[in-house]
């Protein structure tokens, strides 16, 4: 689908009622002693520099001293017992003192409140400046840096958490010398696209491959924050490649810094960082990963302080300040990124024994069952201050994507316990089926996107990821329609290999239609590059783990083949502006999904499957892996019942 110039770039994510104060009700009497504190410093502050003003600035017309006993008035005098007065460091000897002195002190005095006056009134004009809603979130901001800093003062230390029982977090090997000859390519791809980052590109966001530099976008702001190294971490760990994965820890212990003035995609940051330090932190074991998740997730909270708690697109993470995507249906927030951040904030919350996490993702899930839904289907927007839909588009690629995928790995990874989760999944699906599944003239199966009542007969490279999402959601489904469900999943991967197949470099487009003699093939100029993108190949990883059927292998391999061939390059690895051209463009980007993503499905569908196994993991949107949360009621304070949705007594229970 077309992609403006704003949006966000990677794997499941957007194709790059007024409920009250959300969260804070537990700060609620710390925030109003606050504000009564704050009022009272400016008031003081605001009469100490009338104070100042009246008494202590030359008078221009007499131009005389005046003495108003100086030494007993400002400045605080203790007796000597020798006939002296100690004023803040000047003796005073008896009525005598040095005339001179004097008068120097009354001028240092004199030009000290003339510059906090003048300070005082520059930094008014700056206020007065910004915009009513910019100074509350400032505002904002402060009071809960000081609930924060209270509720620090005031909290002890919590246990440590023990690491879940970790299974399959190495391994893997496969038995017949052909596959392990394609899974040692992978992982030599992998270190050539490492190797040439940690060259051209090291601490940068990404990696021009051919100008050879750095890259960023604008969903990381203007700060140098690795996304790359963070995104690239669990990979490099489950290829074994751990002389890499040392250097990108020392990266980030030493110079990964979230107190930098740069506004950021809170969905981009939480599912690449906060999910790669987490999943980082799971694999390894090393603190440093979940201290840096725990911190940049601190940074993240200032985006909720919305009317309805839906949080918005960006924030700023020095300021807190948080907006929207212009774009976006009269400042609305979207459905796919406040809806994909389930995962990582429940592990947040197992992690830290704070509950903010979950309540935020709770309120948000809790709000979205309250609301009517057109045709049963999940609109694409929704406006933070209203708590009322956007346009009524509705698509299981860009926009909407991972909203569905988050519900049903809440289910997967509560142990299968968040029956409410599984409720909102089956409940989507089913009405995605009804109005968005169809089948081509030429037999091809399809998810069109649903806008204002009619289906539009396109599907994009994004909403590829669904066959596997329909195979890994095939277990549990109503009606027993498990079958139903991964049959569906190989006819979605058939259609994806079909927009790949198509191809003369045999790499899918970024979206295609089916519309009268075309089908699985792209019309418009802007939606026929390929920019590495992972969703086909991590259905087919899906499907082989669900079905070890060896065609999803070869599809596997050709896709292999096709990147080796178009996409390397000297520098790295790059996306192409038009896979139907025989002499292809470079893009010049080498995303950090790549590496994430891309790279790790290959690695994971030419392995055995007791490398990183389903029913012990969950992989998030960018494909990082987090444990299944295996709780019981036992001994380990501080950690939360997922289950229930209250604070608990809770331990993983071994597995």
């Amino acid at each position: 689908m077309t992609t403006p110039a704003l949006l966000p770039l990677s794997g499941r994510r957007i194709p790059p009622l007024n409920l009250g104060p959300p969260s804070f009700s537990h700060h609620r009497a710390t925030l109003r002693l606050s504000e009564k504190f704050i009022l009272l410093l400016i008031l003081s502050a605001f009469i100490t520099l009338c104070f100042g003003a009246f008494f202590f600035l030359p008078d221009s017309s007499k131009h005389k001293r005046f003495d108003l006993g100086l030494e007993d008035v400002l400045i605080p005098h203790v007796d000597t017992g020798k006939g002296e007065k100690d004023l803040g460091g000047f003796l005073i000897h008896g009525q005598g003192h040095d005339e001179h002195r004097h008068r120097e002190e009354e001028e240092r005095l004199r030009n000290k409140i003339r510059a906090d006056h003048e300070r005082a009134l520059e930094e008014a004009k700056e206020k007065l400046k910004k915009s009513r809603e910019t100074i509350q979130a400032e505002i904002e901001t402060e009071k809960n840096k000081i609930a924060q800093e209270i509720k620090k003062k005031e909290t002890k230390p919590l246990p440590p958490v023990p690491l879940p029982n970790l299974i399959g977090i190495n391994g893997g090997e496969p038995e017949d010398e052909d596959t392990r000859e394609k899974r040692e390519k992978i992982k030599e791809m992998m270190k050539h696209a490492w190797s040439n980052y940690r060259k051209y590109g090291w601490g940068h966001n990404e990696l021009k491959p051919i100008a050879m530099k750095g890259h960023s976008t604008n969903i990381f702001g203007s700060s140098k924050m690795g996304a790359t190294i963070v995104d690239a971490l669990d990979t490099l760990y489950i290829m074994g490649l751990h002389e890499e994965f040392k250097e990108g820890q020392e990266w980030i212990d030493h110079n990964l810094d979230f107190s930098v003035n740069s506004e950021v995609s809170v969905f981009e940051v939480n599912i690449r960082f906060i999910g790669g330090l987490l999943a980082a932190y799971y694999l390894s074991g090393q603190e440093v990963f979940k201290n840096k998740a725990v911190q940049l997730a601190g940074k993240l909270l200032p985006a909720f302080n919305t009317p309805t708690g839906i949080p918005w697109a960006m924030v700023n993470l020095k300021s807190g300040i948080g907006r929207n995507w212009g774009w976006a249906s009269a400042g609305s927030s979207i459905l796919a990124e406040f809806g994909t951040l389930h995962m990582e904030f429940v592990h947040l919350s197992y992690l830290t024994g704070d509950p903010v996490y979950f309540q935020k993702v709770m309120h948000i899930r809790k709000l979205l069952q309250k609301m009517d839904r057109p045709d049963g289907l999940y609109p694409n927007y929704l406006n933070p201050k209203t708590g009322r839909w956007g346009q009524h588009h509705t698509s299981v690629g860009g926009l909407g994507d991972s909203f569905y995928e988050y519900l049903l790995k809440a289910w997967l990874m509560s142990d299968k316990t968040d029956i409410e989760a599984r409720k909102m999944y089956d409940d989507a699906i089913e009405a995605i089926e009804k109005h968005l599944i169809r089948t081509s003239n030429g037999g091809l199966t399809f998810i069109g996107e649903w806008k204002n009542g009619h289906l539009e007969r396109k599907m994009g490279h994004l909403t590829c990821f669904a066959g596997g999402m329909f195979a890994l959601g095939a277990d549990g489904s109503r009606k027993d329609k498990a079958g139903h469900y991964l049959q569906l999943g190989a006819e979605i991967a058939h259609t994806c290999h079909e927009s790949y197949d198509r191809t003369v470099l045999k790499l899918g487009p970024e979206a295609f239609k089916f519309d009268g003699g075309a089908e699985a093939v792209a019309v418009r100029q802007n939606e026929k590059y390929y920019i590495l993108r992972p969703e086909v190949i991590e259905t087919y990883w899906y499907m082989w783990r669900f079905t070890h059927d060896p065609k999803y292998r070869q599809w596997g391999w050709e896709a292999t083949e096709a990147i080796e061939k178009y996409c390397r390059v000297r520098g790295g690895f790059s996306g192409i502006k038009d896979v139907y051209s025989s002499a292809p463009a470079y893009d010049d980007v080498q995303q950090s999904f790549f590496l994430a993503e891309t790279l790790k499905y290959l690695y994971l569908l030419f392995s055995n499957d007791d490398l990183l196994p389903l029913d012990h993991w969950v992989f998030n949107t960018e494909a990082h892996p987090l444990p299944v949360l295996h709780l019981a009621n036992t001994t380990l304070s501080g950690n939360l019942d997922l289950r229930n949705h209250e604070t608990r007594t809770t331990e993983l229970h071994p597995q």
